[in-house]
Formats: structure tokens, C-alpha cells, sequence
């Protein structure tokens, strides 16, 4: 009799860890709209479907266990970059971001500038004046020998070439 009970005790000792091991892990299901489910039953065919491990630390413990450390690993695999656009400058793509930072820095006015691309390199203008729809920045020389610089706009807003 004490044999029967030690196989059946020895039986759900093994059995045990088995079923704890499903208890842990559910499906993350997310429709169309980036609504996210957690259930133990499956998603339906209309949902993405993830395994996700779940992890219930007990009360007062402070160490990540190696489960949830290997969820936020597998998280980490899972994501993707998704590019959706491109920045769009009112002036056109003409000069790259770098481009126009390495400009600014120079002191440099180069075609597809923006006024506020402008007014960043050089600051505020000392006049402006607008004639026939070309409104013009107009900056004096700082010193003694250097130049006066004249800065003209078209209808956007943006450098226009000389």
C-alpha cells in the first residue's frame, strides 16, 4: 500500500513541473487596430498570434528570473523597424539633414534653406524688403573690410538661386 502512494506521489512529483510549465505561457494577440489580448486559448485567424511567457515572481523577491529575462530577450527578436515616411521639407529634400546642419554651422546659404535655416546661420536680418513677391534678407557688414550679404526668397519661403 505505502508503494502505491510513494509511485503516485513520485508520479505528480514529476508531473508537476510539466504543468506549471504550460500554466506560464499565453498568446498575445493583437488585431488589426494594435488591440492587444492575452488569453490561454489560441488567437482567432484575423489577429496576429504571439507565445509570450508569463511570469509571477513571488512576494519579495528582487532578482529577474532567467524566464523573464528570456521573454524580454525573445521581445527584443520579435520587433521590427517599419519606416513610414520620409521627412518632408517645404523646400524640397534638396540638401540631407547633415547637409543642411554642416551649412548652418559654416555660415553657408545653399539652395532648398528654409528663412528659419537662414535666420540660424546668420541670425536676424538687418532689413528686410520685399518687391515683385521675392522677399529679401539684408545683412550689414559686422566689421570693418567685410561684406554685406543679401539673402532672396521665392514664393515658398525657401533660397532662391541667383
Amino acid at each position: 500500500m505505502r508503494g502505491m502512494h510513494l509511485a503516485a506521489l513520485c508520479a505528480t512529483i514529476l508531473l508537476y513541473p510539466d504543468l506549471q510549465s504550460q500554466a506560464d505561457t499565453v498568446f498575445r494577440c493583437t488585431d488589426a487596430s494594435g488591440h492587444v489580448t492575452f488569453t490561454q486559448h489560441g488567437c482567432s485567424d484575423a489577429e496576429q498570434q504571439y507565445q509570450q511567457r508569463a511570469h509571477n515572481p513571488p512576494p519579495g523577491s528582487t532578482q529577474p528570473s532567467a524566464a523573464k529575462r528570456q521573454s524580454a530577450r525573445e521581445r527584443r527578436k520579435s520587433t521590427e523597424l517599419v519606416v513610414v515616411g520620409q521627412l518632408d521639407v517645404a523646400c524640397g529634400n534638396l540638401l540631407s539633414r547633415s547637409e543642411r546642419r554642416q551649412a548652418i554651422i559654416r555660415r553657408e546659404i545653399r539652395r532648398g534653406m528654409s528663412r528659419t535655416d537662414v535666420e540660424s546661420s546668420l541670425g536676424k536680418p538687418d532689413k528686410v524688403t520685399v518687391s515683385n513677391g521675392v522677399q529679401r534678407y539684408h545683412y550689414q557688414a559686422k566689421r570693418k573690410g567685410g561684406a554685406s550679404r543679401q539673402v532672396s526668397f521665392d514664393e515658398t519661403g525657401c533660397v532662391k538661386v541667383k
